[in-house]
């Protein structure tokens, strides 16, 4: 362990590597601690205390514009390394200490609200997902396939639209993969309202990966991805299926589902035998907006 590098209370510790990509930390509080020897450590000089604060050099450290320059200062690097003398020659404004203090505290009350607003979520989730399991109490479950109607728009025109992909969080977000030698041609076209779902990796992962665009433009996906639309004439809300899908149990059913597959996939046959509780159109819309 002797090669290991002390971390204390007000120390910052980086990976010099990979500092373009945001590794870098701030020990805020706790005991002692230890860290790679390949990191490195500093903290801000003794008696410059009343000149620098070290939450404020935090808040710049973590703006995507630092990671954009270390990522331009280490062009060309076969490693890609920067240094503690690389870092020490970025120049910061330096506001007088007092407005420093104002600049973090306000920083930390918006980080404290927001964190308060994630938790109070979670449990909001919850409650609509308790009203789901109501749901299924009183209403008849019905199988989903009569209800859907999957279909392959093709972005044949070539249209430059953004390239989205699934998350597990059952968001359409932009796609990770490089995209630079993508035929856009290939892709489907998912509209407003549309629903789309990937079956690949259900069973690994736990999770059905299926979400509901609320894009007012239309999107690019993958074509291995499954794209459909809620035949809502026939009494379902496009926005109650997907409430449906938000919760662990309907994702551990997806898993039960794949056990079959070699890959654990969930294929689109078996998704469509899922059933939902089907209430009247009235109290759908109901549920949607307590949810929303």
């Amino acid at each position: 362990m002797r090669p290991y590098k002390l971390v204390e209370k007000g120390d910052f510790v980086y990976n010099p590597s990979r500092l373009s990509i945001g590794s870098l930390a701030y020990r805020r509080n706790g005991k002692k601690c230890i860290v790679s020897h390949l990191y490195v450590v500093f903290r801000i000089k003794p008696g410059f205390s009343n000149v620098l604060l070290s939450e404020f050099l935090l808040l710049y450290f973590r703006r995507n514009e630092f990671n954009r320059m270390v990522d331009y200062h280490n062009y060309g690097s076969q490693r890609a390394e920067f240094g503690f003398k690389d870092i020490g020659e970025f120049k910061i404004p330096l506001p007088p200490i007092e407005v420093q203090r104002a600049y973090v505290k306000a920083y930390q009350g918006l980080t404290t609200l927001i964190e308060q607003n994630e938790s109070l979520v979670k449990e909001l989730e919850k409650t609509a997902q308790a009203c789901i399991v109501e749901c299924r109490e009183k209403w008849p479950m019905v199988e989903i396939r009569p209800y859907l109607s999957s279909f392959e728009r093709k972005n044949t025109d070539g249209r430059d639209l953004p390239f989205m992909g699934i998350n597990r969080d059952k968001e359409i977000v932009p796609t990770t993969a490089n995209t630079e030698d993508i035929n856009p041609k290939k892709y489907l076209v998912l509209e407003k309202g549309e629903l789309v779902f990937s079956g690949m990796q259900t069973g690994r992962d736990i999770c059905i990966r299926i979400a509901l665009s609320k894009f007012s433009s239309p999107v690019l996906l993958s074509p291995a991805y499954t794209t459909f639309k809620v035949k809502e004439e026939k009494g379902l809300l496009s926005e109650y299926l997907f409430l449906n899908f938000k919760s662990n149990e309907m994702d551990r059913l997806g898993w039960f589902k794949s056990d079959s597959s070699v890959r654990a996939n969930l294929d689109w046959e078996r998704f469509c035998e899922i059933k939902i509780p089907l209430p009247p159109i009235e109290v759908q819309r109901a549920y949607v907006k307590a949810y929303q």
